[in-house]
């Protein structure tokens, strides 16, 4: 199984981190390449739209507010996967300080573990820095 993570510390409140970020269906408010997402399924599933024009369908697994992390698989994209399964984090990081991490578990499907991995760690490491520049 291959695997991919990022993390990064932004300088202000993990409560504000988590405002922008808590809500499954927030992703395109600060993550650009992402144009738009649609709830569905009474808000456990995201039609997510690139700004390419792909479409991706990912499916909440868990939510804690209280711990401010939740999990989500891909149901439908365009990537070269099986089995996938991410985590998103926000943690307190000092007084005015949160530490984000971004990581998955999945299956090369067509292509090897070292593509894929590359593929994720290059996605969660650009979105993270979109989201420290959102701030």
């Amino acid at each position: 199984m291959a695997q991919a993570s990022a993390s990064i510390r932004i300088p202000v409140s993990a409560e504000k981190v988590w405002a922008l970020t808590g809500g499954f269906h927030s992703l395109h408010e600060w993550l650009p390449f992402i144009k738009s997402s649609e709830a569905k399924e009474g808000g456990r599933v995201r039609h997510l739209t690139t700004d390419d024009g792909a479409e991706i369908t990912e499916r909440l697994q868990t939510y804690d507010n209280s711990a401010r992390t939740y999990s989500y698989s891909i149901d439908k994209g365009p990537f070269p996967i099986k089995d996938y399964l991410a985590t998103f984090k926000v943690k307190e990081d000092g007084d005015e300080g949160a530490w984000v991490e971004w990581s998955g578990v999945f299956t090369a499907d067509g292509v090897t573990d070292a593509d894929v991995e590359e593929l994720f760690k290059g996605i969660y490491v650009g979105g993270l820095e979109a989201l420290q520049a959102y701030f």
